[in-house]
Protein backbone atom coordinates (compact mmCIF):
# COMPACT_ATOMS: atom_id res chain seq x y z
CA UNK A 1 0.00 0.00 0.00
CA UNK A 2 2.80 2.45 1.20
CA UNK A 3 4.29 1.55 -2.67
CA UNK A 4 1.23 2.38 -4.26
CA UNK A 5 1.04 6.00 -2.56
CA UNK A 6 4.82 6.30 -3.95
CA UNK A 7 3.89 5.52 -7.34
CA UNK A 8 0.84 7.83 -7.29
CA UNK A 9 3.15 10.94 -5.68
CA UNK A 10 5.54 10.29 -8.41
CA UNK A 11 3.13 10.17 -11.24
CA UNK A 12 1.53 13.74 -10.11
CA UNK A 13 4.94 15.26 -8.90
CA UNK A 14 6.39 13.86 -13.22
CA UNK A 15 3.08 15.65 -14.56
CA UNK A 16 3.64 19.45 -13.12
CA UNK A 17 7.16 19.53 -14.11
CA UNK A 18 6.51 20.97 -17.33
CA UNK A 19 8.15 20.30 -20.65
CA UNK A 20 11.46 18.91 -19.49
CA UNK A 21 9.86 16.29 -16.93
CA UNK A 22 12.22 13.68 -17.80
CA UNK A 23 14.87 15.23 -17.54
CA UNK A 24 14.00 17.08 -14.37
CA UNK A 25 12.74 13.94 -12.95
CA UNK A 26 15.93 12.46 -13.17
CA UNK A 27 17.83 15.12 -11.56
CA UNK A 28 15.35 15.37 -8.81
CA UNK A 29 16.15 11.37 -8.26
CA UNK A 30 19.82 12.70 -8.44
CA UNK A 31 19.30 14.96 -5.57
CA UNK A 32 17.69 13.13 -3.55
CA UNK A 33 20.22 9.89 -3.36
CA UNK A 34 23.61 11.59 -4.10
CA UNK A 35 25.30 12.34 -0.58
CA UNK A 36 27.93 14.86 -1.87
CA UNK A 37 26.74 16.77 -4.94
CA UNK A 38 28.19 20.18 -4.85
CA UNK A 39 27.35 21.03 -8.44
CA UNK A 40 25.58 20.27 -11.60
CA UNK A 41 28.37 18.42 -12.95
CA UNK A 42 28.40 15.97 -9.99
CA UNK A 43 24.77 15.30 -9.73
CA UNK A 44 25.16 14.10 -13.74
CA UNK A 45 27.68 11.61 -12.90
CA UNK A 46 25.13 10.25 -10.74
CA UNK A 47 24.13 6.57 -11.30
CA UNK A 48 20.44 7.87 -11.17
CA UNK A 49 20.88 10.53 -13.81
CA UNK A 50 21.42 8.24 -16.99
CA UNK A 51 21.94 11.48 -19.50
CA UNK A 52 24.60 13.42 -20.66
CA UNK A 53 25.60 16.54 -18.43
CA UNK A 54 24.22 19.55 -20.81
CA UNK A 55 20.65 18.21 -20.84
CA UNK A 56 20.79 19.08 -17.02
CA UNK A 57 21.21 22.79 -17.90
CA UNK A 58 18.84 22.63 -20.95
CA UNK A 59 15.78 21.10 -18.45
CA UNK A 60 16.67 24.44 -16.25
CA UNK A 61 16.45 26.29 -19.13
CA UNK A 62 13.37 24.87 -20.45
CA UNK A 63 11.54 25.49 -16.51
CA UNK A 64 12.73 28.88 -16.62
CA UNK A 65 10.55 29.44 -19.76
CA UNK A 66 7.68 27.11 -19.16
CA UNK A 67 7.06 29.25 -15.30
CA UNK A 68 7.43 32.60 -17.54
CA UNK A 69 4.06 31.40 -19.92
Amino acid sequence: MKLAKLEEFRQAAYEHLGRAHDVTFELTDAILLTRNAYSLADLSLSPIFRRKWPSIYEALQDRDHSDKN
